[in-house]
């Protein structure tokens, strides 16, 4: 195969999917090609050049913009470039995404699929699931790109957007201020920002929107996290009526007909807080450019067509850069460039944390070992002890009950609720006589649905071996859990058959597919 470049078979679902360096690359690429292009010169470095090459276009939702910039991105490459039509495929026989790319890719060993999708977490399932499929076949693994799943992310307009700003800037990171505003909540080209305005060393966000419109709290939280400066405005005359104005806006369109008939009712008064109007003319900064993913409402643009004429218009500019920014995308997954990248890549696996720990029993005591007046003492068998220590009565038994039902405790057995050795702080303890043992899946089960829990193996009425449980960094293969987000490509009623795993993100898990945040109580199903 004549393509090997480092980058062959990386997939792009989301932003972090590069890391900074990586992104940094990709600008700096788009701009060398960007400029032979321009000039007129070969640009036959980027080309794949290769018919045997496929790009597969898979756009289960409308777009013109997305969809006709990779499809003459694709052309450029001169590889041959499929349009999936899902109307008249079996799709509308309820296929799944799995079993349709794993015949695609079978037509073409050698492959790029780019997604649009009403699903969220789609190229990320199908990355891992044809990843398998194609170590099994000793093939080369295919590569996917997002072109925007739901109301998650939008990776591909995150990097054209980046690279606009990067050249109003010339080609400074050092620091960034922009605004974002219209609707923050559904536009998921804003939600791809909250990393990938990671490539600036200082970022400084000013949101502009109504509450129906605000940002969701997960993605502002993550701008914090990341480290950028995060201010809140109501409407873009609120804004104006302060001092410290950005020099870059982002707007994105109003997508009212996703809110309900509540929502409708307030239409006027929610698009005139966003939009932009001729008397706000003299309050912006020297060097103000306005960017719009594209396309605007006819009707209600939040970038009224007056201008259209003026130095603000970084749009027309920002909507070309997806040409330029999707052919080298395409050069890199499909491993046409990288050998010139020097930076660094995502990091490595992290080793998994210790969260079953082994406790020494130091002492053999009959007599001090049994256990609690009205639980059955345990001379052989298994006790749960310290669930849910310090919590409620009330919630103690929850997590009583939860243990029993998720770990299938129907046995003849005996549970209840104790003080500590503080009389003010209870806690849980579930005994399971001549019960002798646990498979390690249970026990990793038990450590996801009571984390601080203690496991103690009893046996001549003495505790013989002990274990302290921990939060897992991860939860994932129980059937038990289950993101709610219905969008999500994992959720139950998508009947895609994708395993839920979720990740600890400090005190919450975050769904590995829609990157939707919750509670540790929120994952389990009911």
């Amino acid at each position: 195969m004549g393509n090997r470049g480092i980058f062959k078979g990386r997939s792009i679902a989301v932003v972090n999917d590069l890391s900074r360096d990586e992104q940094l690359y990709l600008y700096r690429k788009t701009a060398e090609l960007k400029e032979k292009y321009l000039r007129g010169e070969d640009c036959g470095e980027f080309k794949l050049n290769d018919p045997d090459f496929s790009v597969y276009l898979m756009f289960l939702e409308n777009s013109t913009r997305t969809k006709e910039s990779f499809r003459n991105a694709a052309l450029f490459h001169n590889v041959r470039m499929n349009n999936f039509d899902a109307s008249t495929s079996s799709f509308k026989k309820a296929e799944s995404f799995s079993d349709t790319v794993k015949m695609l890719y079978g037509y073409s060993r050698n492959s790029i699929f780019i997604l649009r999708t009403p699903e969220e977490g789609v190229c990320r399932a199908l990355d891992e699931e044809l990843g398998d499929y194609a170590r099994k076949l000793g093939w080369d693994k295919p590569g996917f790109i997002n072109g925007g799943d739901g109301k998650h992310e939008h990776p591909t307009q995150e990097f054209l957007d980046e690279f606009s700003f990067l050249e109003q800037k010339k080609w400074d990171n050092s620091r960034i201020h922009i605004v974002l505003t219209g609707d923050l909540y559904h536009g998921r080209t804003v939600h791809s920002k909250t990393d990938g305005l990671g490539i600036f060393k200082e970022v400084k966000v000013d949101l502009v929107a109504p509450p129906e419109l605000a940002l969701p709290d997960y993605y502002e939280d993550r701008m914090v996290r990341n480290g950028f400066q995060v201010r809140k405005f109501s409407s873009i005359e609120e804004y104006l009526n302060q001092k410290d104005v950005a020099d870059i806006w982002y707007f994105t369109r109003l997508q009212l007909e996703r809110m309900g008939d509540k929502i409708l009712d307030k239409a006027e008064t929610l698009r005139e807080s966003v939009t932009f109007q001729k008397r706000f003319m003299d309050l912006l900064p020297e060097g103000c450019r306005f960017y719009h993913p594209l396309p605007r409402h006819r009707e209600h643009p939040v970038i009224p067509s007056f201008l259209d004429r003026t130095p603000l218009n970084g749009w027309d500019e920002q909507s070309i850069n997806g040409y330029y920014t999707r052919i080298v995308e395409i050069a890199m997954v499909g491993g046409k460039i990288g050998d010139d990248f020097t930076g660094s890549h995502l990091p490595g696996a992290v080793p998994p944390e210790d969260y079953i720990v082994d406790v020494p029993v130091t002492r053999k005591s009959r007599i001090q070992d049994r256990y609690k007046v009205g639980i059955k003492p345990v001379d052989e068998g298994i006790v749960i002890d310290h669930i849910a220590v310090g919590e409620s009565i009330e919630e103690i038994w929850d997590q009583i009950n939860r243990i029993r039902h998720i770990l299938k405790l129907n046995y003849r057995s005996s549970h209840g609720v104790f003080h500590t050795s503080d009389p003010t702080r209870f806690k849980g303890i579930i005994s399971l006589p001549d019960i002798l043992t646990l498979e390690q899946k249970d026990i990793k089960k038990l450590a996801a649905v009571s984390p601080g829990c203690t496991l103690n193996f009893i046996k001549d009425q003495s505790v013989e071996r002990k274990y302290r449980l921990h939060m897992p960094p991860r939860i994932y293969n129980f059937e038990e859990i289950s993101c709610k987000n219905e969008n999500c490509i994992s959720h139950p009623l998508g009947h895609q058959h994708i395993n839920t795993l979720f990740t600890r993100e400090g005190e919450s898990f975050v769904c590995h597919y829609c990157q939707k945040k919750y509670t540790f109580k929120e994952i389990w199903n009911r």
